[in-house]
């Protein structure tokens, strides 16, 4: 199963749901595919306009480094100077915390990644599961 526009539209709707239902603040939500390139974004109303870049760094580093925010965040704690090397290779684009979760098939192969910003960075990546999950694909936060 490939991660597409449509599925990507899934991933977003579930996400902005989850975020609803729990009571959370107004999420963002960006699909990017196996390559970093964008297939979706929505922001819910309310969410601030600046919200698409750091959605965008979330999910950009979990598929460009094949490693989710949480691992991510776990090697920025251990390694600072490799996240700021990191950093430095796609020009501070990376955003090292939990919200950019892998998006995997079943096989285990990266398809891509979500990136969900807004509320606390534990909640943006329990949005971006559920998303993934409702689209049938393997989350990796």
């Amino acid at each position: 199963m490939a991660l597409g526009l449509v599925k990507a539209r899934v991933i977003i709707r579930k996400a902005l749901a989850h975020g609803t239902d729990g009571n959370m603040k107004p999420l963002s939500v960006i699909v990017l595919d196996a390559g970093g390139n964008v297939l979706a974004f929505e922001r819910a109303d309310g969410a601030s306009p600046g919200r698409f870049a750091i959605a965008h760094g979330k999910a950009y580093g979990a598929v460009m480094l094949g490693m989710a925010g949480r691992a991510q965040m776990a090697r920025a704690e251990a390694q600072p100077y490799f996240m700021a090397a990191v950093n430095g290779v796609y020009g501070g684009s990376v955003i090292p915390v939990p919200g950019g979760v892998l998006v995997r098939d079943k096989r285990g192969i990266v398809l891509g990644a979500v990136g969900v910003t807004g509320d606390t960075s534990d909640n943006d990546a329990a949005a971006a599961e559920a998303g993934i999950a409702a689209a049938g694909f393997q989350a990796e936060a």
